[in-house]
């Protein structure tokens, strides 16, 4: 792997990070448990996981 032959500055690096920037969550309601849940992500109610409002496993994973 290449590496820099000098030093890069400060000024450098955080001229990188300025778009690493924490953003909000979007939460949606489920349309059969009625439950607020993250977008696109599978998400447990009463023991049973659910995604796009169908169950997808009735056992909930372990954690």
């Amino acid at each position: 792997m290449p590496n820099p032959k000098r030093r890069h500055s400060q000024q450098r690096g955080a001229k990188r990070r300025t778009h690493y920037k924490a953003e909000k969550v979007t939460l949606s309601k489920d349309s059969t448990t009625g439950e607020m849940h993250v977008r696109h992500r599978a998400h447990v109610s009463e023991g049973k996981l659910f995604y796009k409002g169908k169950v997808v496993a009735e056992t909930s994973p372990v954690k």
